[in-house]
């Protein structure tokens, strides 16, 4: 018989829905429950493609025995991370502050019923192993302990509150002078961090630092500076050649098990790849490298083919009347073409705001990467002998498996160029025998049974992919993924957006919780990179409404910064407000960078106020651990050097923007008004006529119009020409 999480729109929470745990969803009921029953509260946080979130849960949660301990002696609360960030933020500190160690996912806290936390961990298998307590005896000691010892937990909750209050970002007494220091530093940081020998930062795990690689890549634009270039095209190239990266179908895992990117923990986040696929799209841009733009149209290709929903079925035929048409489609996320005047005419295609889902299973059939994995003969039998020639070498085939000493994945062993020429073979033809190798590869992979998919669709982690693809979109030229990250904005804008107030998540047509600061922050971003791949007044708007409801619902007027939630929230016992990077960035920066090139289009000053509000409210924490905060010291680089806005208008302004587009040009902001648009702010209200013209504004000072692209290029610091001729996506 299912527990109450059968009705939740969670994925995760779904996936205990048949546990003979007594679940509860965390909701007022259940924390009253626990108040009236005087029983500590069991909290366990974790998402659906977690690995070791499915592992505990078959020990434990789907045992009888197990579940009659958990039910006895606490009100057991299920919470999915990505629903609810802020409850993951909270309790991740306080993971941190009452066990001095990482946490992670599965997180099993044990909280008082005011919801203050006094024992915690993350994974606890049913019995005792990997210098781990068994999870049945670990229940009925802090049971005994809650039982027993009240007054000594009553009084570490009060410590624990009080360390979290004091984790939280203090205004200083005197208005903060900002300045470049903590670029220098970050720069200086990240550098000392950088693995030499593998790319990336630090050891095992290996995780993917998206802000710090965009930060690095922007600094070495701006300074010249060899050893972060070096750094990023290093660090890309050695993650896309690796296990983290899927070979065959495209798109990055979470992290790397190992710090030679061989082995990845499978899941694959949405998150993670909309940052990437920007950030590759910008490496591109910066070094023309080949394997950086097949990286973004394989990632980006990946997003459409396996985590954008999908068109709903044309559910009329033929002979539908045209008004009948109208009346069966009037669903708001529907856009009808018009068909045509005649009442028999056929309606030929429905486009629908197709949003990205979340996430996929690192598991399939309850075994971590098996899905991905490979026997050597197995592939055998699907390649010709020369393709297996070509492949078995590349892809390490030829020497020891390296996945738990059983099976092969497949990373980049031995450069292509290399087999090539041992084999005889030019690199044309090499990359021809490849690509038909992975082709049959590919189609074997997909008649297996697949990782499952969470379905659910986050406003905030949309806006990362809204933003990718945008961003790839515009630097390839490709109108099919721009379109796809419009429908995905579109669908946000239609499901997620009510009454002037942004929520976080839907599924199943059901959309709800309060939106928290990145979902506004991410979303504003996206908005900023539509317009400059494509001009929509729908988008400018929004992107105004955005910024309006984070300055209203967010904003720490007296101090600076941005809260994660809202005003209205409900009251947790803590209400964070974090300015460092962890895998996706920091609202923080994400906002003060948005804000920053929004004040730039709209002229509306208050933007710019608001995060220059929040840098000096983060001032001292980026002189000390500038590196933590790669995202703010982004957007500090711009306030300290407003991007240069170029406006381009005219019959050829869309030739104009394709020169532009080859540019690595991470300080400009690119409007393009090829025909005519109404409701332009003034910045953007430049006349219309068929001279092709730029107007150029760098902070407070613009030019005249210029007429001539050479010139315009002049002005922005290049030649006309590229340095490297972009290369032709199929």
């Amino acid at each position: 018989m299912a527990n109450r999480l059968a009705q939740e729109t969670s994925p995760y929470l779904q996936q205990h829905a048949d546990n003979p745990v007594d679940w509860h969803a965390w909701n007022p009921e259940a924390l009253r429950l626990a108040r009236e029953q005087d029983k500590p509260i069991l909290l366990s946080i974790g998402y659906s493609a977690c690995h070791w979130c499915h592992v505990m849960a078959h020990e434990s949660f789907e045992d009888a025995e197990v579940a009659a301990v958990m039910n006895r002696h606490f009100i057991n609360i299920k919470v999915d991370r990505e629903e609810r960030p802020d409850l993951d933020h909270i309790y991740q500190t306080a993971h941190h502050l009452l066990m001095q160690r990482g946490g992670g996912w599965p997180l099993t806290m044990f909280l008082s019923p005011d919801g203050t936390p006094f024992f915690g961990g993350t994974y606890f298998p049913k019995t005792a192993r990997y210098n781990l307590p068994g999870f049945t005896d670990l229940l009925q000691r802090v049971a005994q302990v809650y039982a027993h010892s009240r007054t000594e937990l009553a009084a570490q909750g009060k410590q624990l509150i009080a360390a979290l209050a004091d984790a939280l970002p203090q205004a200083s007494e005197t208005e903060e002078l900002l300045n470049a220091e903590p670029l220098a530093l970050a720069v200086r940081q990240l550098g000392e961090n950088f693995d030499g020998a593998n790319g990336g930062f630090g050891d095992a795990p290996k995780f993917l630092h998206p802000a710090e690689l965009d930060l690095l890549l922007r600094r070495s634009h701006i300074n010249n500076d060899h050893e972060s270039r070096h750094i990023v095209r290093f660090t890309l190239q050695q993650m896309a050649q690796g296990g983290l990266y899927d070979q065959l179908g495209g798109g990055f895992c979470r992290y790397s098990v190992d710090a030679g990117w061989n082995i990845p923990h499978f899941e694959k986040m949405l998150y993670d790849n909309g940052l990437l696929l920007g950030l590759y799209s910008d490496a591109w841009q910066d070094s023309g490298e080949p394997l950086f733009a097949r990286v973004a149209e394989q990632t980006a290709d990946w997003a459409m083919r396996e985590m954008q929903s999908p068109p709903l079925p044309n559910p009329l035929d033929e002979t539908t009347s045209h008004s009948t048409r109208l009346q069966t489609t009037a669903a708001k996320s529907l856009v009808i073409p018009q068909a045509g005047e005649g009442a028999n005419e056929s309606l030929r295609e429905i486009e629908v705001n197709r949003g990205y889902y979340s996430s996929l299973d690192a598991d399939s059939e309850h075994e971590e990467g098996k899905f991905y994995v490979w026997q050597r003969d197995e592939i055998h039998k699907l390649l010709n002998a020369d393709e297996y020639a070509l492949v078995a070498p590349h892809y390490g085939l030829d020497s020891s498996p390296n996945f738990e000493q059983r099976a092969w994945h497949l990373r980049v062993k031995e450069p292509l160029g290399e087999v090539a020429q041992r084999l005889q073979l030019s690199t044309e033809q090499a990359a021809k025998r490849l690509a038909g190798a992975q082709a049959k590869l590919f189609a074997a992979r997909e008649q297996r049974i697949r990782p499952g998919r969470d379905e659910k669709i986050l406003g905030a982690w949309n806006g990362l992919m809204i933003a990718g693809m945008a961003r790839a979109a515009r630097i390839f030229d490709r109108p099919d993924w721009l379109r796809s990250a419009q429908r995905a904005m579109d669908f946000v804008r239609d499901n997620l957006w009510r009454d002037s107030k942004l929520l976080a998540t839907c599924k199943g047509g059901k959309a709800h919780l309060n939106a928290y600061l990145d979902d506004h922050a991410y979303l504003l971003n996206a908005a900023l990179e539509l317009l400059q791949a494509e001009y929509r007044g729908t988008d400018l708007a929004f992107a105004v409404q955005l910024a309006d409801a984070l300055l209203a619902r967010f904003e720490d007027r007296e101090n600076g910064g941005f809260f994660f939630t809202s005003h209205d929230h409900e009251t947790l016992i803590q209400r964070s407000k974090t300015g460092h990077d962890d895998a996706m960035p920091s609202g923080n920066g994400i906002a003060a960078q948005a804000l920053l090139r929004l004040a730039q289009l709209t002229g509306n000053c208050a933007y710019a106020r608001a995060a220059e509000r929040c840098l000096q409210l983060f001032s001292p924490a980026l002189r000390q651990a500038a590196s933590y905060h790669s995202s703010l010291c982004t957007a500090l680089a711009e306030y300290l050097q407003p991007a240069t806005l170029v406006v381009l208008t005219g019959d050829n302004a869309t030739a104009w923007q394709a020169e532009l587009r080859t540019r690595y040009l991470p300080d400009v902001v690119t409007i393009t008004l090829a025909g005519k648009a109404s409701d332009l702010p003034q910045a953007l209200d430049k006349p219309a006529s068929g001279q092709t013209a730029a107007w150029l504004c760098q902070g407070t000072r613009c030019l005249p119009p210029i007429n001539n692209i050479d010139e315009l290029m002049g002005r922005l610091g290049y030649a006309i020409k590229p340095l490297t001729q972009p290369t032709k996506l199929a």
